[in-house]
């Protein structure tokens, strides 16, 4: 019997066939990556998730083109997904994103094993159910540079440990029920200020007087019950390109602060800001500005952008006039 074309088809079917073979994932990647689909109970989001094809070629994750382990997991926009976040998605060790994003039927808490992703430099958990406070772990992910927990369920205090993640670029707490005040070490980031996102929330009381000392390009305080002088987060210095401190209780003279020249977008309406509106905005390029609802008086200085607003900019404040309100008398 001639034993060399029987020899020749296994070897065929060998090299195409057998999955340990042609398939790059790693088997430890994958085999958290199928308990992680059945703690989320199989949902049809990661129905390419099949455990005979390779895991590097299904939907909703990334491999590292040389490594093969897995570097990005992200599921969002499935209202059919149910459940917490699996635990076990801490047991992938190589993730640098981790995103669970418009997924209103996810709930519970910030899963703990998160702390174990120490490569971890985009964490998004955002418009969920997600609830209970922002842990002190997530301060142990050195190598952050992106943390979105914005539109979600979760309350307490903003923990102060965030101002020790040294590479942070962004941090969005917006759209929450956090409560208390402003933590100080806020204003103590050891790196450069991150854009700093805490509106629609509940905090109280005055802003701390470190947050002066940092340069944000965006810092968006919006729709708290934040009270006293916001005037230190100005200076002409500063490259600030967005500030939003509306609808608060803001009480400061206007007219002694000095606005970078960077700055694009203002917003105070809904404020007790008092003063007038200083002649130094007509320097500065402003694509967006609001002043309405507050205690200005004056003339608005003619010049820059300032008459190209219209009425709604201005307009519900104690005596400021000139165009584009009524001429002052």
């Amino acid at each position: 019997m001639n034993v060399l074309p029987f020899f020749l088809c296994f070897l065929l079917f060998s090299t195409f066939c057998s999955p340990s073979l042609s398939e790059h994932c790693n088997s430890h990647d994958k085999k958290v990556l199928l308990q992680i689909k059945r703690a989320l109970n199989n949902p049809y989001l990661l129905a390419s998730w099949d455990p005979k094809t390779d895991c590097c070629d299904w939907y909703c994750l990334e491999c590292d083109p040389t490594t093969h382990r897995v570097v990005s997991l992200t599921m969002f926009s499935d209202d059919r997904l149910t459940g917490q976040i699996p635990y076990e998605v801490g047991d992938l060790p190589y993730l640098e994103t981790l995103l669970f994003r418009h997924l209103p039927n996810l709930n519970g808490t910030i899963q703990p094993s998160i702390a174990k992703l120490k490569n971890l430099k985009t964490l998004r958990l955002s418009w969920t159910n997600l609830s209970g406070a922002v842990p002190d772990f997530l301060s142990q992910l050195k190598n952050l540079t992106y943390l979105d927990l914005s539109f979600n369920n979760l309350s307490g205090t903003i923990p102060s440990s965030l101002s020790s993640l040294p590479n942070l670029e962004a941090l969005h707490l917006d759209r929450n029920k956090f409560t208390g005040s402003i933590p100080e070490s806020l204003g103590m980031f050891q790196g450069k200020a991150p854009d700093l996102f805490l509106s629609h929330n509940k905090l109280t009381g005055t802003i701390p007087v470190s947050l002066g000392n940092m340069d944000f390009n965006t810092i968006d305080l919006s729709r708290n019950m934040l009270e006293g002088d916001a005037s230190m987060l100005f200076g002409s210095k500063k490259t600030t390109r967005e500030i939003d401190l509306s609808r608060n209780m803001f009480q400061f003279d206007l007219s002694k602060v000095e606005f970078p020249k960077s700055l694009a977008r203002l917003d105070l309406n809904h404020n007790k800001i008092m003063g007038n509106i200083p002649p130094g905005l007509t320097g500065v390029d402003l694509q967006f500005m609001n002043v309405s609802y507050n205690r200005l008086c004056g003339q608005i200085p003619v010049g820059g952008r300032l008459q190209s607003f219209d009425y709604y900019t201005y307009f519900h404040n104690r005596c400021l006039c000139g165009a584009p309100l009524e001429s002052c008398k």
